[in-house]
């Protein structure tokens, strides 16, 4: 298998993979339905640095450790869910405490919500980096794609890079297409629905997470 048959052959699965809707998607939707461009863009850019820090992180053996590694592993799972409940749970509560519900008319557009671009980089890169099952999906495949003879760390960063690509381009897509469904969906009212919603998606995706970490019962 050549360097080019390598990363065509990744391209297909990573791109499957970024095509299916996952809590990644719902982040980065819900920022460029509820919040500015810059946010929805630095969201997504925190979503690929995460991706991108778990590829080389594979690639040089890190990843093995934490499958290797119950506890590491059940460590950053419990991390991670306590990450992503709190950030579901707090979507939700400060959709209820500005009363979205109580005011605004179907179809008044409210402003976008405020929200500093290195935050929404922050809660992109956080959530994807405390997210194990990730660092577990590339130390499975990045080894099934690397040519005979090729150095492990400069492969597996060049098919992290190819991921990170293809997931761009597809949050591209989600940013685009959200700021012209805004129009229609920047009431109060659908944004506290789009709040809850994420938040809903977080919340039961840490808990997921957290039962995941939890040691089994024989």
């Amino acid at each position: 298998m050549t360097v080019l048959d390598a990363v065509l052959a990744f391209a297909v699965v990573a791109g499957l993979l970024t095509l299916v809707p996952g809590l990644d998607t719902a982040l980065v939707l819900r920022s460029a339905l509820t919040r500015t461009r810059s946010y929805a863009w630095a969201t997504a850019l925190g979503v690929a640095t995460g991706a991108m820090t778990w590829g080389v992180a594979a690639a040089v053996g890190i990843s093995a450790l934490l499958a290797a590694s119950e506890m590491a592993y059940r460590v950053l799972t419990m991390a991670g869910a306590a990450y992503m409940i709190w950030l579901g749970a707090s979507m939700i509560w400060k959709s209820f405490r500005r009363g979205s519900l109580q005011h605004g008319p179907a179809g008044v557009a409210a402003p976008a919500a405020t929200g500093s671009s290195w935050q929404g980089w922050l809660i992109g890169a956080g959530t994807n980096l405390l997210n194990p099952k990730v660092g577990v999906f590339y130390i499975a495949t990045i080894p099934q794609f690397l040519p005979d003879g090729s150095a492990p760390l400069l492969m597996g960063a060049v098919l992290a890079g190819v991921h990170c690509v293809l997931t761009m381009a597809w949050f591209a897509a989600l940013i685009v297409g959200g700021g012209y469904a805004r129009r229609w969906l920047s009431n109060p009212r659908s944004l506290a629905v789009i709040d809850r919603l994420t938040g809903l998606v977080l919340v039961g995706f840490g808990g997921k997470l957290l039962g995941d970490g939890l040691p089994s019962r024989a």
